[in-house]
């Protein structure tokens, strides 16, 4: 099949030990270790307090400064109600997490703003120690005061505010604060230990000052500098352009960072422009470069890059608030009408990617390649899928198609040609016309967010690879991704089963019973799953993502340093 190479590259990588791994590890307050081959492991140093970061290679060198391209500007500066790397990649180092993705291997759960934890018996009660002495960029004192004011706007938003990561959380019921430096989370009913492990590690639950969320409402969304307790802080920024941060010289973790300055360079995905700037030596560090930039930047002395999936599915959304997209027989007529494989192919050149369903393609809770490429809207051959698409429409009463479809995408150069693909093929399969109309990348979730579409195309991150979080994120009747407004009595009823079910092959079963209601009555269109090119000089030390899973978790630069 077209993407058995994309599955077998990416399982030299993500074995099911290193899938498990990502989800969390074990519990327990120590430092998790990491089963990926070749990588080293860091369970040896000590834990608590006395545990600090440092780079992995040995007499790193301080100074200099990292230019580093990315995608568009954030829309808003509010990272808790983010789900794009426009902001994690310009915000992110700004902030820490209350435990954190070792950024040496991708993987690895250790401390962070909290030295250390317990999780009681029960597996109901986790209690984060916290360190002592921590300054927000302000001057302002860390307390358990700001961990619980920002867990509590991230587990319960206020209205108006909508949160993805909010359904990692479901299972909290409150939080304490025990004293100054001790707070606990207690859970109505137990979850899997690594699954909450790596929803507290998460990068995108950074910890903001009680004041601020205070004196703002609780919306930090207009703020682009807000105080955090991260390695560097906010110098200046040009809108749509450049951001400039600078090292914070009272940083906790004492050594780091290594990086006098960082300037984020604001630059199209798979564009043309990132191309040039780092070809031209104004980048240190891009991403994400385009399939044939990248075989060139690799024959290149002195330049380097890898590719490596992430937790984001390329999909379309068909509002089912409007007529007829309430109707499942229509939208899975739209499901099956798209000839998937074609749509790689016509961004193949910019950007890579694989086929797959409403679960990750790499993971052991979808079907195998073999298995998916003989269901309807997945085969190479779109023949028989077109017929069932055309019978499905005729039998909801729209045997002559559909005309004037407000046809929303996110300004992206890869999802601008997938959508006139997907014109074209919705047109001639069902004679369905669709008005394109084009959005800025970050604004496009407000608009998806608040239902001005019929058909809308984007991409989607989950926090986990894990069920339990994209499953209720992107799907379920109240999922702050569910753009859709989709709604199952079937699937909500599987959902608590499959967060509470402890036996895996059980688990598998009910998941798989999860993915046949969405085939058969889709909450979105699967159209592909992203890999990403990163390229970089090999002057730039302490960051390869090559093995990472998650790259919204490591995007401090904290251990980054420049040989040269």
């Amino acid at each position: 099949m077209r993407d058995d190479k994309h599955r077998e590259s990416l399982i030299r990588t993500m074995n099911r030990r290193a899938f498990l791994v990502t989800m969390g590890g074990v519990a327990g307050s120590v430092v998790l270790d990491t089963p990926l081959t070749g990588l080293r492991a860091w369970a040896a140093q000590p834990t608590g307090a006395a545990f600090k970061l440092s780079a992995a290679e040995p007499q790193p060198k301080y100074g200099g400064t990292l230019r580093y391209g990315v995608l568009s500007a954030p829309a808003h500066f509010d990272v808790h109600q983010s789900g794009t790397i426009s902001n994690m990649a310009p915000q992110g180092p700004m902030y820490d997490n209350l435990i954190r993705r070792d950024p040496r291997d991708g993987h690895t759960i250790i401390p962070d703003l909290a030295s250390h934890w317990e999780i009681a018996p029960d597996t109901k009660t986790y209690t984060f120690f916290l360190r002592r002495g921590v300054l927000f960029h302000d001057g302002a004192e860390f307390t358990a005061e700001d961990v619980k004011a920002t867990y509590a706007r991230i587990i319960w938003p206020p209205k108006g505010i909508s949160i993805p990561r909010t359904p990692l959380f479901a299972a909290v019921s409150d939080i304490n604060t025990r004293d100054r430096y001790t707070i606990e989370f207690k859970l109505s009913e137990p979850r899997p230990t690594d699954f909450m492990l790596g929803a507290f590690a998460s990068g995108w639950n950074i910890i903001v000052r009680k004041k601020t969320l205070e004196d703002n409402n609780y919306n930090l969304r207009t703020l682009p500098n807000f105080p955090g307790t991260g390695p560097f802080r906010h110098v200046s920024r040009i809108d749509k352009e450049v951001w400039i941060l600078e090292k914070n010289p009272q940083y906790w973790n004492t050594g780091l960072p290594y990086l006098d300055r960082l300037e984020i360079y604001h630059l199209g995905p798979w564009s043309p422009e990132l191309a040039a700037a780092f070809l031209a030596g104004k980048l240190d560090y891009a991403r994400v470069v385009d399939p044939v930039t990248l075989q060139k930047i690799k024959a290149t002395p002195g330049m380097t890059g890898a590719g490596f999936y992430q937790s984001v599915i390329i999909a379309a959304w068909i509002n089912n608030t409007k007529k007829p997209f309430q109707d499942p027989r229509v939208r899975r007529a739209l499901h099956l009408a798209l000839d998937r494989h074609a749509l790689l192919d016509v961004v193949k050149e910019m950007m890579p990617a694989m086929v797959g369903g409403f679960n990750y393609p790499f993971s052991v809770w979808a079907p195998s390649t073999e298995e998916l490429s003989t269901r309807l809207g997945y085969r190479p051959d779109p023949k028989a899928s077109i017929q069932e698409a055309r019978r499905l429409l005729a039998e909801a009463g729209y045997a002559k198609g559909l005309k004037g479809v407000d046809f929303l995408v996110r300004d992206a150069p890869d999802l601008k040609l997938r959508a006139e693909a997907m014109q074209a093929m919705l047109k001639e399969a069902l004679n369905i016309e669709t008005n394109l109309r084009t959005v800025q990348i970050s604004a496009w979730f407000d608009d998806a967010q608040a239902g001005n579409f019929d058909l809308t195309i984007g991409a989607i991150v989950s926090t986990l690879l894990e069920p339990s979080d994209y499953l209720r994120s992107w799907y379920s009747k109240d999922g702050p991704q569910n753009y859709a407004k989709w709604h199952n009595e079937a699937f909500e009823h599987l959902l608590p089963q499959i967060d509470r079910e402890g036996d895996s092959s059980k688990r598998q079963a009910l998941v798989r019973q999860a993915d046949d209601i969405l085939e058969q009555d889709p909450a979105l269109l699967p159209l592909s799953w992203l890999q990403c090119n990163d390229a970089w000089y090999t002057y730039v030390k302490g960051q390869n993502p090559a093995n990472f899973f998650g790259t919204y978790d490591v995007v401090r630069w904290d251990i980054a340093w420049l040989d040269k």
